[in-house]
């Protein structure tokens, strides 16, 4: 047996605590492409309820409330949409990276860079005409290990990739 060998009990108050990193929140054009994104999908909506309307002649006198429960979910996906974009944001620390997310159940996500096993840049169509990218982080842990932090700026989020590219070269 080890000699040297100890296994002390740690004092959890002493741990260092992820609530006290500052997160960098999102890019704010991000702003934007939520509600561009928002603004699209209302549109089908509405084009939607609509052609439902117009060849489904039994709704027609529930007409009114179709239209208000539209109207009423739209407003819901541009609140939550934007909601949803102020609560996020991301951090990268000299051992892992860190995103934040959620309105009502706040998810912290913490992901070391030894469990990192590739790193992508995407960007979508809107994102692109704002010059932002998404970050992807896949892991040794499977897809809930996962990380995807949209809204970054593509010259700073191509920098983070090859932060932890870097990251990735050295730990083999």
């Amino acid at each position: 047996m080890d000699e040297d060998f100890t296994n002390e009990t740690l004092d959890l108050r002493e741990l260092p605590k992820y609530e006290n990193v500052a997160f960098m929140p999102l890019h704010p054009n991000f702003g934007k492409v939520v509600l561009i994104n928002a603004a699209l999908f209302s549109l089908i909506l509405a084009i939607g309820v609509t052609v439902f309307l117009v060849f489904m002649e039994e709704w027609r006198p529930y007409a009114l409330y179709c239209i208000l429960g539209a109207i009423v979910l739209i407003f819901l996906i541009f609140f939550f949409g934007y909601l949803s974009f102020k609560k996020k944001g991301f951090a990268v620390r000299e051992h892992d990276i860190l995103f934040q997310h959620g309105i009502i159940a706040h998810v912290t996500t913490i992901v070391p860079f030894n469990r990192i096993q590739h790193v992508a840049l995407h960007q979508g169509w809107v994102s692109r005409i704002f010059n932002l990218a998404q970050i992807e982080v896949y892991t040794a842990g499977g897809d809930n290990s996962d990380m995807k932090i949209d809204g970054i700026d593509k010259e700073l989020a191509e920098n983070i990739k090859q932060l932890l590219m870097q990251k990735i070269q050295n730990k083999i």
